[in-house]
This record gives structure tokens, sequence and C-alpha cells, in this order.
């Protein structure tokens, strides 16, 4: 990996495990401390969203997209020797774990259950392009970028160069579909919680998506 000794490396999650893995907890239970702060005020002034409001299925779904990135940044930090894919593979599970923290945060101050009666994206309908195969029941299909199944066993048995490659693909697709959920969410609230976070989300998926298509290039 070319660390020196002394300094492992900060993206190898199993290299401490007494001491990294708790990153992703401490940063999901901030997550729920900032929105439990934040949203409790909110609730209090505006009154909480009803269980089939864009906000709620926002939550929820957008939870479920951002467990795929989590589990397929995962994937590549084990697939993986260089430091810029491992660096975001890392930034990606410690950000999107708070995210879905929060996210999961504002369904309890809310009142309302972690899952709705209606079928996923349902909040979102007609408005965008699903990227899932609707044969394949372990993929929301209607939910843009999720990978399908097969692409992640193709991911789990790939390495190196390959792997890395692939997960580009695939992460880049992902980004693009949370970028649209995210922007989707932002036309239809007004709730200050529920915008700042998605706009945050457009913000920086952005940026990624711009790295990652410029490091698959660099990749042939």
């Amino acid at each position: 990996m070319g660390s020196t000794a002394g300094s492992p490396d900060p993206t190898r999650l199993d290299a401490r495990p007494a001491l990294v893995r708790p990153v992703v907890a401490i940063a999901a239970t901030l997550g729920l401390v900032l929105a439990a702060l934040t949203g409790f005020w909110v609730a209090r002034l505006d009154g909480p969203p009803s269980s089939a409001s864009a906000e709620a299925g926002f939550a929820r779904d957008m939870q479920t997209h951002h467990a795929q990135a989590v589990e397929m940044a995962f994937l590549i930090r084990d697939r993986s020797e260089d430091a810029d894919v491992r660096r975001m593979a890392f930034d990606m599970i410690t950000s999107q774990q708070a995210q879905i923290g929060s996210m999961s945060a504002w369904l309890t101050l809310w009142g309302l259950s972690p899952t709705g009666d209606d079928p996923p994206m349902t909040w979102m309908a007609g408005s965008h392009s699903g990227h899932g195969s609707s044969a394949d029941p372990a993929t929301p299909a209607a939910m843009p970028g999720m990978a399908t199944t097969a692409d992640l066993a193709r991911l789990a048995d790939a390495d190196g160069v390959a792997a890395e490659k692939l997960f580009l693909e695939l992460m880049i697709a992902h980004h693009n579909g949370g970028v649209e959920m995210a922007k989707a969410v932002l036309e239809r609230t007004q709730r200050s919680e529920v915008r700042n976070l998605a706009q945050s989300m457009v913000n920086a998926q952005s940026a990624e998506i711009q790295t990652m298509t410029q490091m698959l290039a660099a990749r042939g």
C-alpha cells in the first residue's frame, strides 16, 4: 500500500478495528444528534409531515439508496490498492452512514414508521428513469441509479483495476440517481432540515461525479 511504518492507512477500516470502525458508528450517531436538535424545533413550528409526504418518502428511499452506496464502497475498499479510490470509498462510507442516521432520526421525530405503505419512490412518481432491473426482486427498480444484484456480484468478483473501473461506473450512475432524488425533494419541500441535507447531497455527489469521471478516464 505504500504506507510508512507507524503511519497506518486511514482508509483501511480493518487496519485498526478497535479505533477506525467506531468512526462510522460515531458519525451516524452525530447525524442522529444533529437531526434531533434541529428537527425537534422544526417539528414544533411546522408540524410533522404525513407518512405519504415527499419528505417521508425521500427519507425512507434515500436511506436504501445510501445503504447500497456504502455496500459498494466497502466492496471496493477491499479490492483496490489505489489510495485515491480507497480514500473516496472511506469518505462515502462515513458521510453516507451519517446521513442515514439523520434521515432515520427525522422519521422518529415525525412519529412515522421507518417503512411506508406505498411502494418505493411513489413520492417521485413519473419524474425519473430507473436503472435497476424490474426482474430483479432485490433491486428497487423505480429507484434511479441503483445497481442490480448482478452488478454487485460482478464487483464482488472483480479485483484491482478491473474492480476500480466497475466501481466507478456503478457509482457514477448511483450518484446521478441520488442527485436526481435530492433535486426532486428540493422541488417538493420547504422544510429546512430536508432542504439543507438534500442540497448538501447535490453539492457533494455532483463534485464526486466529476472526480470519479476523471478517475475512470485515467483507467482507459
